[in-house]
């Protein structure tokens, strides 16, 4: 899965940690590049409890790392410009490879 904001391929990591991020915006999850991580306006979904960006999203809900706060994922609207029957994984991989990012 590439950077959600540039669509840059994660490479297979050094020994330790991944410097790369999760994230979740618009009730799904995507992975922050190091480069991206820097700046600060990445437009990511908060915790409505605590205001952390930390939030991992897994089978229909949203959960904070910062707090444990869990809450249903809701269901994104239809894109009048995407055809009928298109998956959303498929759609956004597709923005992302014409580098179309719909504002918020």
């Amino acid at each position: 899965m590439p950077c959600f904001s540039c669509g840059a391929r994660q490479t297979d990591p050094v020994r330790g940690a991944s410097p790369w991020k999760r994230g979740v915006r618009r009730q799904v999850q995507v992975l922050i590049c190091p480069d991206c991580q820097r700046v600060h306006d990445l437009d990511l979904d908060t915790c409505s409890s605590c205001g952390s960006i930390a939030l991992i999203c897994r089978l229909g809900e949203v959960e904070c790392r910062s707090c444990g706060a869990v809450r249903l994922a809701e269901r994104p609207q239809a894109d009048p410009e995407r055809p009928d029957g298109l998956a959303d994984e498929v759609a956004a991989a597709l923005d992302r490879v014409l580098g179309r990012f719909s504002p918020a």
